[in-house]
């Protein structure tokens, strides 16, 4: 997913508890649907920012000389000006964005048939 282009806010936003819990009926199911979400999400834009600095990895094991390159300072700047994860899995739960289901939820209801 393309995280540049949410409109997730940057800054922390209070969320109203019950908003929350509308679609899970549970305030700590939702929590932890998000929570999991910003793992996801965390750990996707680790591997492509990772991915976008190894090319200006050196192969000089010399420790005193320190390259200071203005593309992987600029790289860096952008991903620190994005939004936390756990605000851009927010917006997501909060927009329906996000698929997930209980399989505990999903036995009992087989179970009332």
């Amino acid at each position: 997913m393309d995280y540049k282009k949410t409109n997730a806010p940057t800054t922390t936003v209070t969320q109203n508890i019950l908003e929350l819990c509308e679609d899970t009926g549970n305030i700590y199911e939702s929590v932890a649907i998000i929570a999991k979400r910003a793992n996801q999400i965390s750990v996707d834009i680790k591997n492509e920012l990772s991915k976008k600095l190894q090319e200006f990895a050196s192969s000089s094991d010399n420790l005193d000389e320190v390259f200071e390159n203005r593309e992987q300072i600029e790289i860096s700047r952008f991903y620190e000006k994005l939004p936390k994860p756990s605000l851009i899995a927010t917006q997501e739960f909060r927009d329906g964005k996000i698929y997930y289901r209980n399989p505990a939820k999903d036995s009992m209801d087989e179970e009332d048939y």
